[in-house]
């Protein structure tokens, strides 16, 4: 089984070393005011630079305009745009236009009805991303810790490109592989010891728990 593995909310240079020593083939950089994950342009651009020829580096935006995705492409060069808010597919597909980059759209999943929504999408995004609904009052769309009903996820087509993530972590990492068969995984808040702080040693053990349940999954 061979995984995509994302390390998302980088933003010290420690976070990175240990998510490429881990073998991470994305690392997302968020751009998200709101977030403790948020990072300057700047300071993305500099960090993504060690990443060059060893994993794909991820703008992740919500509902951002095009004079901040202007601002965030030109500051780090991303090799992937991630969308994490209310974007339209007419929006989707502007963004993928405009700055000819390849595109993850990431949806709110609780049930099998929210499965719906990503119909409309197909051909203007190059990859999903399944995450949990925030809890009620959050002020983030995405890295609050919370899973969902990975089985849910079944009921999709077998050509769905996505990634899993939501609530992920070396404890239940396992358990999502058993359930389903992502084309990736993304993870950013089970990896931390505080909101927006990445650990080096959750990071190994969630990459460990990975190999194991992969080594599983192959036997």
């Amino acid at each position: 089984m061979s995984l995509d593995i994302k390390i998302c909310g980088i933003k010290t240079p420690e976070a990175l070393d240990a998510a490429l020593a881990g073998g991470a083939s994305h690392v997302g950089f968020i751009f998200f005011p709101k977030s403790p994950r948020n990072v300057a342009p700047d300071e993305a651009g500099r960090l993504r630079q060690a990443a060059l020829g060893r994993a794909k580096a991820v703008a992740v935006s919500v509902d951002a305009d095009d004079v901040m995705l202007d601002t965030i492409v030109a500051a780090m060069s991303p090799d992937m745009l991630q969308l994490h808010g209310d974007e339209t597919p007419e929006r989707v597909a502007a963004v993928k236009a405009r700055y000819g980059l390849p595109v993850i759209k990431a949806f709110s999943i609780r049930d099998h009805a929210d499965l719906a929504q990503i119909e409309q999408y197909r051909g203007a995004a190059d990859r999903f991303l399944f995450d949990a609904k925030p809890p009620r009052g959050a002020e983030l769309p995405g890295g609050n810790g919370v899973p969902f009903d990975w089985r849910v996820l079944a009921a999709l087509p077998s050509v769905t490109d996505y990634m899993l993530s939501g609530g992920l972590n070396a404890g239940n990492i396992g358990e999502a592989l058993r359930l389903v068969s992502p084309g990736g995984i993304d993870i950013s808040s089970g990896v931390e010891s505080s909101p927006g702080v990445k650990d080096a040693g959750l990071i190994r053990d969630f990459f460990r728990a990975v190999g194991e349940a992969t080594k599983k999954d192959a036997a």
